[in-house]
C-alpha cells in the first residue's frame, strides 16, 4: 500500500521542468549546506536549473522543490527501523523521478544511509554513468569513512563521479580507490554563514550535550554537575528538537539549586555570546572552535558500546577540531574520564584563565586556515565544474 505521505510527488516525465541538477538531501543541515552550494553556484551561472528533493532551504536558494525531506528526517536505529516502508517507498520514488525526468546530474548531499543506497541503484540499473547511462553522480559532504567503516570508500568510488569533501585530510582517504575527492572548504567558512555562537567574556557558560536522547541522557547530568561547582555562572543550554527539551527540563529537576540558572534555547538561535563552553563532540563544537569559544570536550556512550566502538573506530581525538589540528587544543574528557571534579578542575581555568582564550583564539585561527576552500574550488565552483 503506498504511502499517502509520498502522494505529492509528480513522477511524470519533466514534472521537474528541464533540469541540471537535482539535489538529494535529507536533513536540514544538508539542505542548509546545499543551499549555500547552490545560491553561489547560480549566481555565477544564472541559467543553472535545479530540483530538489530536500527542504525549504533549497527551495528558497532556487531549487524546485519536489518533496521536502527534511520534514521526514529521522535519528539512530530504532527510528529508521519504524518507518523502513517509508523510506523504501520513498526512495523508489526517487529513482523513478531521475529515470523520467533525466537531469544532467544528481547532487547527494550527506545522509549515506539513504543516499548511497540510491546511487547503487542508479548504477545497478544503468542509470548513472558509472552503470553505462548518462546521468552524473555527485556527492558533497562525504561519509566519515576516517571514522568508522572505511571500507566503504570502495562502494562510494563505484557509484558516484564526483565527490567534494569539506575536511582537508579526506581527499587521502580515497586515494587508492581511483575516485578524485575534491577538497572544497567548509561550510562554516562561507561568507555567507552566520554561526550560532560568539565569543562575549560577560556570556554565559554554554552547554551542548548533543541532538541523541540516549546521549543526552549520559552527558548533561555530567555538565550540571561541574556547573553546579561554579554558583556565580548562568548558563544556556541548545536543544535541536522539543523532545530533547523536555528530557532537558526532566533532567534539570534534579539539580534545585541550579533552578533559574540555566536558559534552555532553541539551536537555531544565531550569535548568542558566551564565555566557555562544554561540548558533545557533534558539529556545533566545531562551530565554537572556530570561534575561539573556550571550553571542553565530555562525552558518554552505553559502556558497550563504548568498548565496542573503540575497537572499531581508528581515529586519535573525538572532537573535529582536535582531529584536524592534531592536537587536544579542546580538552577531551570521554566515558570513564567524564568525571565532574576532573571537568571541574579544568573548567576553573577556562573559565578565568586570559591564556585560556588566548589559546582558543589561536587554535580557531589554525583552523580556519585548514578549513578554507582551496584558490578556484569552492563549493559552487566545483558543482559547476561537474555539471
Amino acid at each position: 500500500m503506498s504511502d499517502n505521505r509520498l502522494s505529492s510527488i509528480d513522477l511524470s516525465p519533466d514534472s521537474g521542468g528541464p533540469c541540471d541538477v537535482l539535489f538529494v538531501a535529507g536533513e536540514h543541515s544538508g539542505d542548509e549546506q546545499a543551499a549555500r552550494m547552490l545560491k553561489a553556484a547560480i549566481a555565477e551561472n544564472p541559467s543553472l536549473r535545479a530540483c530538489a528533493f530536500g527542504g525549504k532551504a533549497l527551495e528558497s536558494a532556487g531549487a524546485k522543490l519536489l518533496f521536502d525531506m527534511t520534514a521526514y528526517s529521522v535519528v539512530g536505529l530504532f527510528e529508521v527501523l519504524k518507518n523502513y516502508s517509508f523510506f523504501a517507498e520513498l526512495s523508489d520514488r526517487v529513482v523513478r523521478w531521475i529515470k523520467n525526468n533525466k537531469p544532467r546530474a544528481v547532487c547527494f548531499v550527506d545522509y549515506p544511509g539513504f543516499n548511497l543506497r540510491i546511487a547503487d541503484r542508479l548504477r545497478r540499473e544503468g542509470v548513472s554513468l558509472k552503470g553505462g547511462g548518462n546521468i552524473k553522480v555527485l556527492y558533497y559532504i562525504s561519509p566519515q569513512i576516517w571514522a568508522w567503516k572505511s571500507r566503504r570508500r570502495f562502494k562510494i568510488a563505484e557509484c558516484v563521479d564526483a565527490l567534494g569533501v569539506i575536511f582537508p585530510f579526506e581527499p587521502k582517504c580515497y586515494s587508492d580507490t581511483g575516485l578524485k575527492a575534491d577538497f572544497v572548504g567548509h561550510p562554516f567558512l562561507d561568507e555567507s554563514y552566520v554561526p550560532h555562537v560568539r565569543y562575549d567574556p560577560k556570556g554565559s557558560l554554554l552547554l551542548l550535550s548533543g541532538s541523541r536522547s540516549a546521549a543526552v541522557g549520559r552527558i548533561f547530568p555530567v555538565m550540571l554537575e561541574v556547573m553546579s561547582r561554579f554558583p556565580q555562572e548562568n548558563a544556556i543550554a541548545f536543544y535541536p528538537s522539543l523532545a530533547i527539551k523536555e528530557q532537558l527540563e526532566r533532567i534539570l529537576e534534579k539539580f534545585p539549586k541550579l533552578y533559574g540558572k540555566v536558559k534552555l534555547l532553541d539551536s537555531s538561535q544565531n550569535k548568542v555570546g558566551v564565555k566557555a563552553a562544554m561540548m558533545s563532540s557533534g558539529t556545533m563544537s566545531l562551530e565554537c572552535s572556530l570561534e575561539g569559544i573556550p571550553g571542553v570536550i565530555v562525552y558518554k556512550a552505553n559502556p558497550l558500546t563504548y568498548l565496542c566502538g573503540r575497537a572499531i573506530v581508528k581515529i586519535s581525538y573525538l572532537s573535529i577540531a582536535n582531529i584536524i589540528l592534531d592536537a587536544p587544543a579542546w580538552r577531551e574528557y570521554i566515558q570513564f574520564a567524564a568525571n565532574p571534579n576532573k571537568i571541574a578542575q579544568y573548567m576553573e581555568r577556562v573559565l578565568y584563565s586570559p591564556e585560556a582564550r588566548n589559546e582558543a583564539e589561536l587554535n580557531a585561527g589554525k583552523l580556519r586556515e585548514a578549513l578554507k576552500a582551496p584558490a578556484n574550488m569552492s563549493a559552487a565552483e566545483w558543482l559547476v565544474k561537474n555539471l
